[in-house]
């Protein structure tokens, strides 16, 4: 008899385990978003390390071989992962993550995207014909997202679809409760230069003013010219250099040198294991960062 029990105790805890989704996130902003809405009823992978540009990864076997177990893959989207994710899909033979299934979710799709092209023009440089796609560093744009992944959950396991809003929900409550305290550090900022169009969404979102990048064109390296042109411009003016913790250091040093301006090297994604609390930690790093010098 104990051991009849035993045994369908193992079958119900073997069950309960099966029964989670298999979620792979491509980097690990996405794979908190993932976490922090599926909570116990997904098991989350993600395929980016949090300090490489995720424009650029290689596809690797073990991508395609965590991709062919996935029931869904929470991507940025935008044509971020382009170089990489849909050859890594195609890899992996499963049917159900292909673009247009249910278990392909792409969160930039969710939301309303800045520097919206229509069509690719590579004079304008490394652009993205649907948007900037770096939604991540706007938390409001991220609980939406993470409104419309629950719903994707729901779908996907009725089981647990009162529990995939509530987590949404609460992450959406918890990005509206920091919003007072992002907003007074960022009030009277004097702006930023940016390295790239990374942290646009952060500065329209808090009405900071972006005083220039460093790239003269998204993905083109700055040249020498473009940089003393950057120096020209903002003499005479107060501000802040950010770049991400993958970009080069020499023009941000460059300007930092030139203009007296404090730079920041900071990261553009949380760890791969982050909570919500890291990612709103993430987002106070850089408001922090930014609110540094005031306006005159």
């Amino acid at each position: 008899m104990k051991r009849l029990l035993l045994a369908l105790l193992l079958l119900i805890v073997s069950g309960a385990a099966q029964a989670a989704l298999n979620v792979v996130a491509t980097t690990p902003n996405m794979g908190m978003l993932a976490r922090t809405v599926a909570g116990e009823h997904a098991d989350v992978r993600i395929l980016a390390p949090a300090d490489r540009d995720a424009h650029y990864l290689q596809v690797r076997p073990n991508m395609m071989a965590a991709l062919r177990r996935a029931d869904l893959v929470v991507s940025v989207g935008a044509e971020l992962e382009i170089g990489w994710l849909p050859p890594a899909i195609q890899g992996a033979h499963n049917p159900r993550i292909q673009p247009g299934q249910r278990g392909y979710f792409e969160a930039a799709a969710q939301v309303d995207l800045m520097d919206a092209h229509g069509v690719a023009d590579r004079s304008l440089g490394d652009v993205h014909p649907a948007g900037n796609p770096h939604i991540y560093f706007d938390p409001v744009r991220m609980a939406e997202a993470g409104e419309a992944l629950a719903e994707r959950l729901a779908s996907m396991d009725e089981a647990n679809a009162d529990a995939y809003r509530a987590n949404a929900r609460a992450f959406a409550e918890q990005v509206r409760e920091h919003m007072p305290a992002w907003e007074a550090q960022l009030e009277g900022a004097a702006g930023a230069v940016l390295y790239h169009k990374d942290a646009d969404y952060l500065m329209a979102r808090f009405d900071v003013p972006v005083l220039g990048y460093i790239e003269p064109i998204p993905g083109v390296p700055p040249t020498a010219s473009h940089l003393r042109d950057l120096v020209r411009q903002l003499s005479n003016r107060s501000g802040v250099i950010v770049h991400l913790v993958y970009q080069p250091e020499n023009g941000p040093e460059f300007l930092s040198n030139e203009l007296g301006w404090p730079v920041f090297r900071l990261p553009s994604n949380v760890a791969l294991d982050a909570t919500a609390e890291d990612y709103f930690a993430l987002i106070s790093q850089w408001t922090d960062a930014i609110g540094q010098t005031r306006s005159e």
